[in-house]
């Protein structure tokens, strides 16, 4: 017994322009700059805000990322 077999239909993937991702992709990378000031920096030296909420809240954040904080 022989069947004939449908070739499959190519799969169309559209092309996604520039223009339509960088402004989430600068939009990702500020966002992730600012993660990264508070996990790294905040209530250091360069200290935004006072107290220690900051600090505490990104604690052990800090330290999986391998930042020194005490």
């Amino acid at each position: 017994m022989s069947h004939a077999v449908d070739a499959p239909t190519p799969l169309h993937i559209p092309a996604i322009p520039v223009r339509q991702v960088l402004p989430w992709a600068v939009f990702a990378g500020l966002l992730l700059l600012l993660v990264m000031y508070f996990v790294s920096t905040e209530q250091g030296a360069l200290s935004l805000f006072g107290g220690a909420n900051v600090h505490e809240f990104v604690h052990d954040g800090r330290h999986l990322l391998g930042f020194p904080c005490h």
